[in-house]
Parts: C-alpha cells; sequence; structure tokens
C-alpha cells in the first residue's frame, strides 16, 4: 500500500514539474513577443536602415569612411581590403559592405574611384571588390573627419573605437539621399544639387528665405510642384528628356531619376508589345552619356508618340519622397528645409568647436613658449645645478620663474616645469631670443585671428561654405532641368491597337465583332459612344463584346470634353407628336448611363442624324406623308439656321405631321467660331484654356509660324499635342502675306547676308540659312517693316540703321540674300519696325459652341423654340403667301417675348 501511494506521489511531482515547464515556456514566448520583437524593430531602424541626422549616415556608411579614414595614406586601396577593415567594425557579411560602399561611390562624392564601378544609367553592376580600388576624396577629407570633435563608443566586440556619428560639416543627406525600408517605417529623402544646398546655407546664415529642390546624376526633367519639402504625402514627377530628331526619329538624352536605360527600353518594348505606342526600332546606344534611339513607323506622329511614351513606359514615374531620419536614437518625420536648418546649426557648432580648440591649443603654445623663453633668457637653468633631489628642482625652477610670470595668462602647474626640464642642452646652447619673440608673436596674431572669428561665427561659417562652393562646386551644376508637366490624358495618346466592330440589328459593338461591320481602329482604353433609333444614347467603355441596345444608328469613339464634335438631329416625339430639329455637342458623361435625347414619350424615333467633326451644318429635304389636305409635302431646312445647345433641350419644332422621310440634299461648312489658342511658356504646351500668351484665333485652314535659333522655320497646323523645341525664337499665328526679314552669318561666305522670304509650302520644316557648320542666325524679324541696328567692331565706325524692306526684295526660302555689309559686325539689334496698317480680316458671324455643365442629376429648362419652316414660295398662290406673312408676324413677336423671358432664365444649354 505505502508502495502504490509512493509511486503516486512521484507521477504528481513528476505532473507538477511538466507543468511548471509549461508555464515557464509559456511565459518565455510571451517575453520573447514583447520584448525581443521591439528590440529587433529598434534596431533595423537605428542601426541599418535610417540615416541619422547628425552626419547623414547610416552605421554601415559611417564605419566605411571610418574604415576608409585609418587606411587612407593618399594611395588607393583594394575594395576588398576596405571591405574586410570595416568588418572589425560592422557585424555582418562582406557583400552588404562592398554594396554600400558601391553606392556611396556612385554618388561621386564621398569617394575616389578606380576601375569599373559600374553605371547608374544602365543599372550595371561594379565589379567584384578585389578589382576596384578606392580612397577618400579631397571634399570628404576636408569635411568629414576631424578626430578632436569626434564623440567615440566601442566597436561591438569591444576591441576598437568607432565614433558614434562623424563630425560632418556640411548636409550630406540632402546632398546624398537615403532610401531605406525598417520594420514599420521607410524613409526616402532625394538627393539635392550640392551647390544649391551651400547657397541656401548661407541664406539661411544671413536670415534670408530659402527653398531646395531636388537634383539627380540622371538629369531628366521634372516637376516639384507637389514636392512638399520632402515631407510624407509629397509627389515628384520625373521624365526623361526626349526630342524629335527628325520626323520618323526620337531620342532619348536623359533619363529618370530611378529608372535605367534597361528597364526604360524594357518598357518602351512592353509598351510597342501592348499596342499602346509604335516603335519600328529601338537601339541602345549609351556609353558615358544615354542615348536611346527609337524609329517610328511610317504615318506615325512624333508628338504623339512622345506623350505615349510618358503616359505608358518608364519615361515618366513619380517619386513619394518621405522624409524620416533618426534623431536621439528617435525616428524624426520633417522636411528637407528643417534638416538643412539643423545641418547648417550643427556645421556652425563644430566650426565653433574646432576654433575653440584651435584657441586653446594656440595659447597653450604660446604658454610653453614665453615659458621657454623665460627659462632660457634668464639662465633660471643654472638655479638647479646645487639641487640633489627632484622636489629640490621643482622648487627651484619655481622660485626661478616668479618673478617674470606677472605677463602669463594662466598659474604655472607642475607640469609646465616637468616639460622645461625636458629641454636638452642643444636647444639651450642654440636659442635665439629674436626668433622666439618673432614665434611668440606670431601666435598672438594667430590667437587674435581665432578670437576674431568666434566673434564673428556666422560670417566665419559663410566664409566655410563659401571656399567649399569655390574649391569642389565645379562640374556640380545642376543636372535636372525644373519644369511644370503638364497632364496627358491616356485615351488621347494611345495608339490605334484594336479594331471596333457593330452589329446594329442584334445591338453588340466590340473588338471580337470580326464577321460584323468594321467602324475604326481603336485603342483598348478608348470609350465608345452609340446612339439608337429609340433616341437614347450611351457611352461604354471598349471591350471584346457589348450589348448596348438594338437599332444602332451611330457608333465611334468618344472623346472628352470635344466641343468642336457637333450632333445634328431631328426626331418625331412619341408615336404621333411633332417633330422636332436639334444641334448639340457630348462633353461629359457617366459611362454606361443610358440618356434619351428625346422628350422621354414611348414611341420616339430618330428620323435623321448625323455627326460632324467640326461642327458642320448640312442642308437637308424634308418629305411628309400625303395625309388629309396638307398643300406642301416638301422643303429644304439648313441646320446652320440652328443654335448649338444642349442635348437634353427639346429642339425646334419642324412640323406636327408624320415626316415620310429626310433626304441630305447638300453639305455645309463649319459653324463654329475660330477657336483661341494660347501658348503657355512654363510647360511649352499650346492650350485652349486662357493660359499663358494668346497666339490667335485659328480657323480650320490657319496654320502657326515656328522659327528655331538653328534657322528652321514651318507652317503647320496647330495642334493641342504639338512639342517644341527649347531654341524656339518665334511662334504666331502665320499669315501668308506676310514677309520673313533674316540677317545671318553664312560659314562658308564669312560674311553677313540679308534676306526676305514667304513660306510656299506648308506642313513642312526648311532651313532658311545656309548649311555650313559655322553658319549662324542673328536675328529673324516678322514684321512688315523691320528696321535693324549694326553695331561695327571698329570703334571709329558709327551705327548702321537698316530699313530690311528697302534693302532688298521677297525672294525664294532657299535664296542666299544680299550681302549687308564688308566690315566685321560686333552685334546685331532689331529695333522698333516702321508703322504698317495691316489689311482687316473679314469677320465671320460664326456659332459658338454652348459650353455643356457635367451634371447629370440637374434636368435643363424645357423651354420650346417655335418658329415657322417656309417651302419654296415661288410654288405658293397669294393667299398661302399672305398666310405664311402672317404667321412671320405672329412668330416673330412670340420670339422677342421669348428672348426678354430668357433673359430673366437660367439656361443649362
Amino acid at each position: 500500500m505505502s508502495e502504490e501511494i509512493n509511486e503516486n506521489e512521484h507521477e504528481e511531482i513528476i505532473q507538477n514539474q511538466v507543468d511548471s515547464v509549461q508555464e515557464e515556456t509559456i511565459t518565455k514566448v510571451t517575453g520573447m513577443y514583447k520584448e525581443w520583437f521591439l528590440d529587433y524593430a529598434s534596431y533595423v531602424i537605428l542601426e541599418r536602415a535610417v540615416p541619422a541626422l547628425m552626419d547623414g549616415l547610416k552605421p554601415v556608411q559611417r564605419r566605411i569612411m571610418h574604415s576608409m579614414k585609418d587606411l587612407d595614406d593618399g594611395r588607393y586601396n583594394k575594395v576588398a581590403n576596405i571591405v574586410g577593415h570595416t568588418m572589425q567594425y560592422h557585424p555582418h557579411g562582406d557583400a552588404s559592405i562592398a554594396d554600400a560602399m558601391v553606392q556611396i561611390g556612385q554618388k561621386e562624392l564621398l569617394i575616389d574611384m578606380q576601375g569599373n564601378w559600374g553605371n547608374i544609367l544602365t543599372g550595371d553592376r561594379a565589379a567584384a571588390s578585389r578589382y576596384i580600388e578606392a580612397r577618400l576624396s579631397k571634399f570628404a577629407l576636408e569635411v568629414v573627419f576631424n578626430p578632436k570633435t569626434t564623440k567615440w563608443q566601442a566597436s561591438y566586440d569591444g576591441r576598437k573605437k568607432e565614433p558614434v556619428n562623424l563630425p560632418v560639416k556640411f548636409p550630406l543627406l540632402l546632398a546624398q539621399g537615403a532610401e531605406g525600408i525598417a520594420v514599420g517605417l521607410s524613409t526616402k529623402i532625394l538627393p539635392h544639387n550640392f551647390i544649391e544646398l551651400i547657397d541656401a546655407s548661407i541664406k539661411y546664415l544671413r536670415g534670408k528665405p530659402f527653398a531646395i529642390l531636388p537634383d539627380f546624376l540622371t538629369g531628366g526633367i521634372a516637376d516639384f510642384t507637389h514636392y512638399n519639402d520632402g515631407k510624407r504625402g509629397g509627389r515628384v514627377r520625373v521624365r526623361a528628356k526626349i526630342s524629335q530628331l527628325d520626323k520618323k526619329t526620337l531620342v532619348i538624352t536623359e533619363i529618370p531619376f530611378g529608372t535605367t536605360t534597361t528597364t526604360l527600353i524594357e518598357s518602351i518594348i512592353k509598351a510597342n508589345e501592348k499596342g499602346t505606342i509604335k516603335i519600328k526600332k529601338i537601339e541602345d546606344n549609351t556609353a558615358a552619356e544615354v542615348e536611346i534611339v527609337m524609329h517610328l513607323p511610317p504615318n506615325v506622329s512624333p508628338d504623339k508618340t512622345i506623350d505615349a511614351l510618358f503616359a505608358f513606359t518608364n519615361c515618366e514615374n513619380a517619386i513619394s519622397p518621405l522624409c524620416c531620419i533618426i534623431d536621439d536614437n528617435k525616428p524624426l518625420f520633417g522636411g528637407v528645409t528643417q534638416m538643412l536648418k539643423h545641418s547648417t546649426d550643427n556645421t556652425v557648432q563644430l566650426l565653433k568647436l574646432e576654433l575653440e580648440i584651435q584657441l586653446n591649443e594656440l595659447e597653450e603654445q604660446w604658454h610653453f613658449a614665453s615659458l621657454e623663453r623665460i627659462f632660457i633668457e634668464n639662465r633660471i637653468y643654472r638655479d638647479i645645478e646645487e639641487e640633489e633631489t627632484w622636489e629640490g628642482v621643482i622648487k627651484a625652477i619655481d622660485e626661478g620663474l616668479k618673478p617674470h610670470i606677472a605677463h602669463l595668462k594662466r598659474s604655472i602647474s607642475v607640469e609646465d616645469i616637468e616639460r622645461l626640464t625636458e629641454i636638452k642642452i642643444k636647444k639651450i646652447s642654440k636659442f635665439d631670443i629674436d626668433k622666439a619673440k618673432q614665434f611668440i608673436e606670431s601666435l598672438e596674431e594667430k590667437i587674435e585671428g581665432v578670437k576674431h572669428h568666434l566673434n564673428n561665427l556666422i560670417e566665419y561659417s559663410i566664409d566655410y561654405f563659401k571656399n567649399l562652393k569655390e574649391k569642389y562646386g565645379k562640374g556640380k551644376e545642376r543636372k535636372t532641368e525644373i519644369r511644370i508637366f503638364d497632364d496627358i490624358e491616356a485615351t488621347k495618346v494611345a495608339m490605334n491597337n484594336a479594331k471596333l466592330y457593330v452589329n446594329r440589328a442584334e445591338g453588340f459593338v466590340g473588338t471580337s465583332l470580326k464577321k460584323d461591320e468594321f467602324v475604326t481602329d481603336c485603342s483598348d482604353i478608348d470609350d465608345v459612344i452609340i446612339f439608337r433609333k429609340d433616341g437614347k444614347m450611351m457611352v461604354t467603355k471598349v471591350d471584346a463584346k457589348t450589348f448596348v441596345g438594338k437599332d444602332i444608328i451611330h457608333v465611334a469613339v468618344f472623346k472628352k470634353k470635344d466641343k468642336r464634335t457637333v450632333y445634328n438631329y431631328i426626331y418625331r416625339d412619341g408615336t404621333k407628336g411633332p417633330s422636332y430639329m436639334k444641334r448639340f455637342t457630348v462633353t461629359g458623361i457617366t459611362r454606361d448611363k443610358e440618356y434619351d435625347l428625346t422628350n422621354g414619350n414611348k414611341g420616339s424615333e430618330v428620323h435623321y442624324f448625323s455627326a460632324n467633326p467640326n461642327g458642320e451644318a448640312e442642308v437637308v429635304t424634308i418629305n411628309l406623308r400625303s395625309v388629309g389636305s396638307i398643300k406642301k409635302l416638301k422643303w429644304d431646312i439648313d441646320f446652320a439656321d440652328l443654335a448649338i445647345k444642349s442635348r437634353d433641350a427639346r429642339g425646334n419644332t419642324i412640323t406636327k405631321f408624320a415626316i415620310k422621310s429626310i433626304d441630305f440634299k447638300s453639305e455645309g461648312v463649319s459653324t463654329l467660331k475660330p477657336r483661341k489658342i494660347w501658348f503657355d511658356d512654363t510647360v511649352q504646351r499650346l492650350n485652349v484654356d486662357e493660359r499663358g500668351e494668346l497666339l490667335g484665333e485659328f480657323k480650320a485652314e490657319d496654320k502657326l509660324l515656328i522659327a528655331t535659333q538653328s534657322g528652321k522655320i514651318k507652317a503647320v497646323k496647330p495642334d493641342l499635342a504639338m512639342h517644341f523645341e527649347d531654341n524656339m525664337i518665334v511662334l504666331e499665328k502665320w499669315k501668308p502675306q506676310k514677309p520673313i526679314s533674316v540677317i545671318y552669318y553664312d560659314g562658308e561666305k564669312e560674311r553677313y547676308f540679308v534676306k526676305r522670304f514667304l513660306i510656299e509650302t506648308t506642313e513642312k520644316e526648311e532651313l532658311f540659312i545656309s548649311d555650313h557648320p559655322k553658319s549662324q542666325l542673328e536675328i529673324v524679324a516678322t514684321d512688315y517693316r523691320p528696321i535693324a541696328e549694326v553695331l561695327f567692331s571698329k570703334r571709329n565706325l558709327d551705327n548702321l540703321k537698316v530699313n530690311l524692306e528697302e534693302f532688298i526684295a521677297i525672294k525664294g526660302i532657299k535664296a542666299l540674300g544680299n550681302q549687308l555689309t564688308t566690315e566685321k559686325i560686333k552685334q546685331v539689334n532689331l529695333l522698333e519696325p516702321l508703322p504698317f496698317e495691316e489689311p482687316e480680316e473679314e469677320i465671320i458671324e460664326d456659332v459658338d459652341v454652348v459650353d455643356e455643365e457635367v451634371i447629370e442629376d440637374v434636368l435643363p429648362l424645357e423651354i420650346e423654340e417655335i418658329t415657322v419652316v417656309t417651302p419654296n414660295e415661288q410654288e405658293l398662290s397669294v393667299e398661302e403667301k399672305a398666310e405664311i406673312a402672317l404667321q412671320k408676324s405672329i412668330a416673330k413677336k412670340k420670339a422677342e417675348q421669348k428672348k426678354i423671358d430668357d433673359e430673366n432664365q437660367t439656361k443649362l444649354f
């Protein structure tokens, strides 16, 4: 029995031990989750991913720079050796150190590189670390290091000392930029321009406002409108620099930040395969500079292709900056302005600390030099000859110095006396009192200079920044061009990569209905507008096959905000109601929503429909059914007599009788007003939104005159998608009879010539100066009677005024022209032209398009316009003519009354 009890107790004890172990294990897991994960997150944030505010470096970067300073002897070191040395301070693998070092080197600021360090343009990696070499740059040696002002800490194994932060006297973090992903947060600080950072620091020290914007080594173009000082929520748009070599060739010469030529070309090829752009061939000629050549197929617009490259490839990217740094072992979110101010203040404090250390060292030198001079000049060293003990020697020297130390700046210490005893007999015997005095005086001058710098610390700091700019600023000018980008609508620039078909009877549209009626080429991101016979309209996305309703009368690619396309419309209201006619545009819709263009009565039907891309108004013939006593069954209607209004307007009444048919009689002309076009110099684009300089009112046949400094000129139809060269000097509405006057230098004949010509061939770019490499355009004038002033190189020659109209007659564009002078010309200026009265242009009373509000929930005011449609009066009797005249009189009075009423109402059309 006792054995059983013992066994039970033993099992109970074992079970208790197991339970205890289980409880202990559960506690440890909880502790791991609560404490160890937080430790890990803190380690990744503080020790790996996020740079410090004080010096702008991550730990691995700081340790690399410290190791390079340890090894520095002015010569190049193998990167493999530097990596191995850094591992004494950085407890990670050699690969991470080598990659971090390559990244520092590629920023071309702190490290002088030798060998293949990779290429930031192409994305090529650096050679193995055993093949490449590095040393600290002169800039790094001057700005980054100073052991006297550095705070030190033990390395990870306690064997070495490493800097807590390097004493960097420059906004290094903003110059290099930084990117890192930690646990729960990340950072992305964009690089800024070296010179602009120095200028901003100087402005800050002078109390002036400043602003800094990123600058990228890859160049390109950037829009910093929403940079938001680099804070969270900001956005930067970067673009490649694309130029048009000729009508069939585009060249990319700079790439956007964050891409390489490899990834850029891959995105272009992918877009080409998808069909959103069309490229015939692409060549990568990149070496020291980017050169990606794209050959276009025939009949492809270069301007549209450039926009498509921005819309569908990596030629345009968006960057979201996030300024996060470590300050006092805590993550800090701020802006680049705040960072620059802190860095500048830190630089000032470091310069102050350096000056204070220098002052203390100079004063110590002066103090000991003065003691040395007293000790030797007064032969105090002889007083120790009789002394037998060390204490006696110290006391004897101290007593000997007392009568001569009143001018000293501090008391004499035992260490000072011990140093005097270390002076060699050889130095005493060769001591020169005059040289000693000169040395002490030079120290006093240096001390006064340092004190002056301390008393004028801000000016000293400004001079320090100016010196950095002068010594290291060459070649560090801004590489990224700052611009404001216009928004590119993808649907407007996408190349046609699909074909649209329609089955009118069954009511299907799509790209897969290849057995049905072909409509047009389109893009797979386009919208399609559909009109049906029952008076319904809708807009839907291009798809393989979509049901939109039976009896389709019109289908086309829909252009949003298109005010130029006008729809002419005649419909019957209900099954037996009157017929109406109207003209309208469709500028804004809700996709896949069905719109009723009639009065909404059941049985309404469309009699006539036409879509006119430039607002044309045709003439149609109305044929009535022969029912009852109707006397006139046929007459003509001109849509030009009808105003363009909202699509929801009822329209004008045609007849209350049944219409048999409506026949097209004759084409009309555009009834739209000439379009006003502006040029926005900020974004270098045309627009109709009243931004920039007004170029004029353009009708369908009007053209733009464009001339460049390279001597090329053309008259082309204005297109809002056009791109303009940077050297454009003339942009205006072209007047065919207005001569163009030119003064240019001919490189072959080495003389200046004058010519005047008219452009005879439009839509073609022509060279109007000679094609010699040294030929150069001086002035181009588009005035009728221009006057030029010529300044000669010889001082004894008076300035010459030339009336270009009298100097030469109008000749061909390829003519050489008349020689201006045989004398050497210093400068040619264009003066105010002579007065000239331009012929007045014929004013055409055109119909304007009424803007349509894109608001679908508000119904327009339904105001019926009453008109009388008149048949051919030559076929009417006298009684019928009298009746028509009476109806016209009544209609006129009603129209006048309606006009008064309209002025007091708000119309939506």
